[in-house]
């Protein structure tokens, strides 16, 4: 397996499944008042991947409904059909093969097998059955899993191209609720590590890259503010920061002792 982090440094931009983006920043399609307003906060965020749920989206499965297509054409953005709403691996690997026949053959996808349906948490042995499958059956399969390094890295080593941990509970907003245990996936990881779920605003996006993260996965922290559209344009702003920051190295914490920002010496009177 190649390993595509080498290739995420500060001169590049997010590389997936051998694509490059530009932007770090991927965002949902669910929740927004209509297409319209879809379209403009996309637009905003700068986003160039597009996560879309073929269990509750129409990309073309049903003709007599509006298309979110129309509105995010696929030769603009790139579209990532997921799994939300799929309980069981039979069930996730049944929708991304509808989700490839909709798209023409496109194999990258994003794979979520929910364990519960009030706190959305990942169900990971079905996680990782599907992911075996769907790897073996030619899908660039990024997933959602729970922030535990032990089976992020089982995925990676199923051949998944990118792993995504929660930050916390599905559409919460609580942020990063556990930054120990990205850190450890981070580290160990060969393939791109995103965040995936619990953004609630832009602080929690530039935390997460500041950690090391390759990117950031967002719908409702951008769906549900009460301007979409300018908290789109305020996610793809902390999301560069964070990377900026990242690649630039914070100063060192000092716990016991202060470091003047001005010099010490050759001070007036002394």
């Amino acid at each position: 397996m190649s390993d595509e982090r080498t290739m995420n440094t500060p001169e590049h931009s997010l590389t997936i499944a051998g694509k490059t983006y530009r932007s770090r920043l991927l965002v949902g399609t669910g929740k927004y008042r209509d297409f319209d307003q879809t379209r403009a906060a996309i637009d905003a965020s700068g986003a160039e991947i597009i996560t879309v749920a073929i269990r509750r989206v129409n990309i073309g499965q049903n003709s007599s409904e509006p298309n979110l297509l129309d509105a995010l054409p696929v030769s603009e953005f790139t579209i990532l059909p997921n799994t939300a709403g799929c309980f069981t691996a039979e069930d996730a690997v049944r929708t991304l093969r509808l989700g490839r026949e909709l798209l023409d053959g496109h194999s990258l996808c994003k794979l979520e097998v929910l364990g519960d349906p009030t706190n959305l948490f990942p169900n990971m042995p079905e996680t990782l059955k599907a992911a075996e499958t769907l790897v073996k059956d030619g899908f660039d399969v990024m997933v959602y899993c729970a922030d535990d390094p032990i089976q992020a890295k089982m995925l990676e080593e199923i051949g998944c191209v990118a792993v995504m941990p929660l930050a916390s509970l599905i559409g919460s907003g609580m942020g990063i609720v556990n930054p120990w245990n990205l850190r450890l996936i981070i580290d160990n990881a060969k393939v791109p590590v995103l965040v995936d779920a619990g953004v609630g605003t832009a602080s929690d996006a530039t935390i997460a890259m500041e950690l090391g993260c390759d990117g950031v996965l967002m719908n409702t922290a951008i769906a549900h503010a009460r301007n979409p559209v300018l908290m789109g344009s305020a996610m793809k702003k902390a999301v560069e920061a964070g990377r900026e920051a990242f690649c630039a190295g914070r100063m060192a914490r000092k716990y016991y002792s202060a470091d003047p920002s001005s010099p010490t010496v050759g001070l007036i009177g002394s």
